[in-house]
């Protein structure tokens, strides 16, 4: 199995039951294909760097999975069509154990500061 790092920014309009549903769906998906969960943060609520499909905003998820090769065209078809997901980044990554213990020494990401607004 390889290791994969995955990025998922949902729709912000979402509840938070909306987005633990929708994240249940998405490992689901990862453990019935026969992979494992590794990590999982929610960064939050963030400022996009430019605007896709009129959002502006949009709620980060960071996942990091052990999982088949196969199993990773299932995940990418079921983003394409799951409407809370506004865009997804998927990134092979090694499964060597030098990886894995340094993503686990890895601190929770800081909070993001307020937005300055220009004078």
């Amino acid at each position: 199995m390889n290791v994969y790092e995955n990025i998922v920014i949902f729709n912000v309009a979402l509840s938070d039951e909306e987005v633990e549903a929708a994240l249940g769906k998405i490992k689901a998906l990862i453990t019935g294909n026969g992979g494992e969960i590794i990590t999982q943060q929610i960064w939050g609520r963030r400022k996009l760097a430019y605007e896709i499909n009129k959002h502006k905003r949009g709620l980060y998820i960071f996942l990091v999975f052990k999982v088949p090769p196969a199993a990773i065209k299932k995940l990418e078809e079921f983003y394409r069509v799951f409407d809370a997901v506004i865009k997804q980044m998927m990134i092979k990554r090694s499964a060597k154990a030098e990886y894995l213990e340094k993503l686990e020494s890895l601190p929770e990401p800081p909070e993001q500061k307020a937005e300055a607004k220009d004078v």
